[in-house]
């Protein structure tokens, strides 16, 4: 399947379409890239065929990788410099979650005089950029999950203050996104299942958020269907094209959805990953039974709606539940926080954090610090109370 579309952003999808790479980068007017990736890729022979391919073409590319699974203001800091002292004209954004948010934050700061904080999503802080500025973003993700490739924003940690900050600039939104089945291919089953369970968080937030936004929720449910369609395959036959190319869709959906705005999945997720440095959509894949169980009252009437068009036996609020506990024992996701290595010493602090994160504010349910807290340690204990 080798197809383009646009919504905004470009979109091309199909296998081997990565070979567009360099055309793609001369669109934007791009001679010298700076591919922005993290180290475990780095090493790996497709960045060394992806910048050879693109010398061969009359670029000069330079590879970035000094960054952590959590992307941290300094790695951020260290890639600013290395665009500068490598006159570089724009980003490839390469990789995962880590690659795409460290090289979306590099392209918005590369050109700027304020410090990165300074365009924390909150109010109007974006207006403080330069917009002229900001260099111009491919996006090619090899994980079919956090859907940064299609986002406005990237997640960095604030190490001195130990929380995840949203940086935030429409035009960080990448102009061209090369989604190709083929770099997913090597993905190991368990990181399958757990950006796929991200993928999978997004649009089901998003599904459930209070905020009128029709043409978003309609994105979600389709890429709910597709994450029931293809992710245990994804994990099972991580060989299959047709499954990784539709992963990478639901993918590409969710963070197109999430325009409607998440909830309490994220509004703990962030904390968690900023104090155990936890991989994020495996948090997001165990607590999403416990989220959808708190939120009951206010999502019932959707989520039967959702159950209906996903065709499960006798549709409702209980099968669909249901549906999500047997998907994630079918792809091997914990049941309990403590699985992680997460222990309860900062229960308190998690819930305060969670109501102060900003994904907290489309949670169906606005909870207390108290009721985060209470969610949080029964994800600990594995209590699902049905």
């Amino acid at each position: 399947m080798n197809v383009n579309w646009n919504y905004p952003t470009a979109v091309r999808t199909g296998a081997g379409r990565v070979n567009e790479l360099a055309d793609a980068c001369s669109e934007l007017g791009m001679t010298m890239p700076l591919l922005v990736t993290d180290p475990g890729l780095a090493v790996l022979p497709m960045v060394d065929e992806i910048t050879r391919r693109c010398q061969q073409q009359g670029m000069t590319v330079s590879v970035f990788s000094d960054i952590k699974p959590n992307p941290t203001g300094e790695n951020v800091d260290a890639g600013i410099a290395r665009y500068r002292a490598g006159n570089h004209d724009g980003v490839i954004a390469f990789g995962g979650g880590s690659g795409l948010d460290a090289g979306k934050a590099v392209a918005l700061m590369a050109g700027q005089s304020r410090p990165l904080w300074d365009f924390e999503d909150v109010g109007d802080n974006w207006l403080r950029a330069d917009a002229d500025a900001i260099a111009p973003i491919v996006a090619v993700p090899t994980t079919a999950g956090t859907g940064s490739e299609v986002g406005r924003a990237s997640v960095i940690m604030d190490m001195t203050h130990h929380v995840k900050k949203i940086i935030f600039h429409p035009k960080m939104l990448p102009q061209i996104v090369i989604l190709d089945p083929e770099l997913t291919l090597e993905l190991p089953a368990p990181i399958t299942a757990a950006t796929g369970m991200d993928a999978l968080s997004h649009n089901l937030e998003a599904y459930s958020s209070p905020i009128y936004h029709p043409m978003a929720e309609g994105i979600a449910v389709q890429g709910i269907s597709l994450v029931r369609d293809y992710l245990p395959t994804a994990v099972n036959d991580g060989a299959n094209l047709e499954a990784r190319t539709q992963m990478l869709v639901a993918s590409c959906m969710g963070a197109t959805a999430f325009q409607r705005g998440l909830g309490a999945m994220h509004a703990l997720a962030h904390p968690l990953g900023a104090l155990y440095d936890a991989h994020h959509g495996t948090l997001n894949a165990v607590l999403m039974p416990y989220v959808l169980i708190a939120n009951r009252s206010a999502i019932e009437d959707r989520i039967v709606r959702l159950s209906r068009y996903l065709g499960l036996t006798d549709p409702g609020y209980d099968a669909f539940l249901h549906w999500v506990l047997g998907l994630r024992d079918q792809i091997g996701i914990p049941n309990d926080l403590a699985a992680l290595g997460i222990d309860g010493g900062q229960v308190d602090k998690i819930g305060r954090m969670a109501v102060e994160d900003p994904s907290a504010a489309t949670n169906p349910i606005r909870f207390s610090a108290d009721q985060y807290t209470a969610l949080v340690s029964r994800a600990l204990e594995g209590r699902l109370e049905v």
